[in-house]
């Protein structure tokens, strides 16, 4: 029937907080639509809504993706930091944890 609706999660996580919204939408709504119905905008204005970074279930997607029964869609934090100077100071501890002598 083209009156069923979706149960949707809307999820954000911060390291001190979850915040999430159950919302019920029709069938051929989109992330986008899960969103906007959340009011997750409302609750979490800090968060910078112009660059909105999403994924359902772990996997990236974007905000015109569609929905299927039962989706968790998870708004991202932004990145604070370097993805690729991470990396590189990863390679430099392990680089020095293997020069450590004191293996015998």
């Amino acid at each position: 029937a083209s009156d069923r609706l979706l149960t949707i999660q809307v999820i954000y996580a911060e390291p001190a907080r979850v915040w999430r919204k159950t919302v019920q939408l029709a069938l051929g709504s989109t992330v986008a639509q899960a969103i906007a119905l959340s009011q997750f905008a409302q609750d979490n204005p800090a968060y910078p809504h112009d660059d909105l970074n999403v994924g359902i279930f772990g996997r990236s997607c974007s905000t015109d993706r569609f929905l299927i029964d039962g989706d968790r869609v998870e708004i991202y934090r932004p990145l604070v930091f370097d993805p690729m100077e991470s990396r590189r100071r990863r390679t430099i501890h392990r680089k020095a944890a293997v020069k450590t002598p004191n293996q015998a």
